[in-house]
């Protein structure tokens, strides 16, 4: 019923920037939180990013000031703005959504995007 499709991911050198997007169709009657969760080989998953209906937002502090996350309620998309990339930051990123699926009581889906991969090294 719902979808998540994530782009943008690729290589870059250190400094440099990419652009994160992750676009949610289907079935959809409105989307709470929207983030972007990331995982290196042999590290545990981290939460990078989160953004409220409201564009209220939330940043790990390894990327505070670095990256922005930002929402397009009319398309149903959550960005993630990467600067001053670092090879730390290197990992397969993942777009998180928690979908309200409408009805007369609460009915929810915690979605996830296919992962896409940010590698950063010179």
């Amino acid at each position: 019923q719902v979808q998540l499709v994530e782009s943008g991911g690729g290589l870059v050198q250190p400094g440099g920037s990419l652009r994160l997007s992750c676009a949610a169709s289907g079935s959809i009657f409105s989307i709470n939180d929207m983030g972007w969760y990331r995982r290196a080989p042999g590290k545990q998953r981290e939460l990078v990013a989160s953004v409220t209906s409201g564009g209220s937002t939330k940043y790990t502090a390894s990327v505070k000031g670095r990256f922005t996350i930002s929402r397009d309620n009319a398309k149903n998309t959550v960005y993630l703005q990467m600067n001053s990339l670092k090879p730390e930051d290197t990992a397969v990123y993942y777009c998180n959504a928690d979908i309200d699926l409408g009805s007369d009581y609460p009915n929810t889906l915690d979605a996830w995007g296919q992962g896409t991969l940010v590698t950063v090294s010179s």
